[in-house]
């Protein structure tokens, strides 16, 4: 009876209140009409119970996302399939989808009715000025008689997620020189072009291309022998990332740090699709991503990473200084120390390319007219002393694209602001 009392509107308890007292006035007066038209409203709101009780959980939701991965500011299509799986037609449906606050208003539709065994679809789009994983759902229904007296709630359990990644900038080519592991540019090399001494043949399997027949080894086991498929040696680099809150500026969307994220993504993603073998590195340490679909793993971490409350750098460069094999070091800066600068300096050696790119933090900071020429001056200096060791600078301040400052990496013997 609770229950049933709960799915009242304020109509049909209006309804329940006029015929209960219509009744009691009934039997007081003796009025056989007054029974009548008490019997007839408490009925009213007691029947539409009965009909919208019926279709309460008989309801199948599907939710689909269009993509399920989109960068900040872009839309995601959001389709809600809603099925009546029984014979009887519903009545009024009023539907609301749960979603985060950052991802806009919560949707919300109104449905006549759905015949039996019919289906609706309901599209509505969905975006994001912050990175994040956003959780969409559960729905819910609000089944409704036609005149509006009884009203039940269901919230399906299905739930769906939309990653939103930081925004990548599409960077144009430019050589990266260095001894990478696998001879620079050239980073397969074939066991087919060594000289016929230094082939390892194999015995020959059934579907093998004849024209890798390996003749002196051949004649030399009295079998078929076959050159081995071509082995490649993979080019290997590292992508550093310093999330120290301490060495950002700026608030929200515009901050340095999102601009380093951005960065840090576009430079994965142009060095991923260029073949490159990439270690992600923070200030924290390395972190382990999936060498399969590198790309999109490196996404997915980055949609999600925040601000640490580091104030060393130790860790993150104990792990740079792990990967011995490494032949390119792509390090995203925020403002460093002395001592960090130094640290730093010292990883670029050998045949190891170093590429630093700045954030000029001065540009993110409201900082007084007097304070505006040391600041600067402070980033000059860290790019000199990058640059004396070997380094490649590209500096990047707020509001300019990566894309146009990334030619830097090309060029030698100056900093490029």
């Amino acid at each position: 009876m609770r229950g049933a009392l709960a799915a009242l509107t304020t109509r049909g308890r209006s309804f329940l209140a006029a015929g209960s007292a219509a009744l009691l006035c009934a039997f007081v007066l003796g009025e056989h009409d007054l029974l009548r038209i008490a019997v007839l409203i408490l009925a009213l709101p007691l029947l539409a119970m009965m009909v919208v009780a019926r279709t309460r959980y008989r309801l199948s939701c599907a939710r689909r996302l269009d993509p399920a991965r989109v960068e900040i500011g872009a839309e995601s299509q959001v389709t809600l399939r809603l099925e009546n799986v029984t014979r009887l037609p519903t009545g009024l449906l009023l539907i609301e989808d749960q979603i985060p606050f950052a991802l806009g208003n919560r949707p919300r539709f109104v449905l006549d009715r759905v015949e039996a065994r019919g289906a609706r679809e309901i599209v509505y789009r969905v975006r994001s000025d912050l990175r994040g994983r956003y959780q969409l759902g559960p729905l819910s229904v609000r089944i409704a008689d036609p005149f509006g007296l009884v009203e039940l709630v269901r919230a399906f359990t299905i739930t769906d997620s939309l990653t939103v990644m930081p925004r990548v900038v599409a960077l144009p080519p430019a050589r990266l020189s260095g001894e990478w592991t696998g001879g620079g540019e050239s980073r397969t090399r074939a066991v087919s072009s060594a000289g016929d001494d230094d082939v390892a043949p194999r015995e020959y399997r059934q579907g093998d291309d004849l024209r890798r027949v390996h003749w002196r080894s051949t004649a030399r086991h009295g079998e078929l022998m076959v050159r081995r498929e071509e082995q490649q040696r993979q080019s290997r680099g590292a992508l550093f990332l310093d999330t120290r809150r301490q060495v950002h500026g700026g608030e929200g969307a515009g901050s340095s740090f999102e601009t380093a994220v951005s960065a840090a993504a576009s430079i994965g993603v142009h060095l991923a699709k260029d073949g490159l073998g990439l270690r992600y590195v923070t200030d924290e340490g390395s972190v382990h991503l999936p060498e399969q679909s590198l790309a999109w793993s490196l996404l997915d971490h980055l949609a999600l990473i925040r601000q640490s409350g580091g104030r060393s750098l130790d860790r993150g460069v104990s792990a740079l200084k792990e990967g011995g094999g490494d032949g390119l070091i792509v390090a995203v800066l925020g403002s460093l120390s002395d001592d960090e600068l130094t640290a730093f300096a010292r990883l670029r050696h050998g045949g190891i390319t170093g590429v630093a790119v700045l954030l000029d933090l001065p540009t993110w900071l409201d900082l007084h007219p007097s304070a505006v020429g040391p600041a600067a001056q402070a980033v000059d200096r860290a790019a000199e002393t990058l640059r004396g060791a070997g380094w490649r600078i590209v500096r990047l301040a707020a509001g300019q694209s990566l894309s146009d400052a990334w030619p830097a990496v090309a060029q030698h013997g100056r900093i490029v602001a």
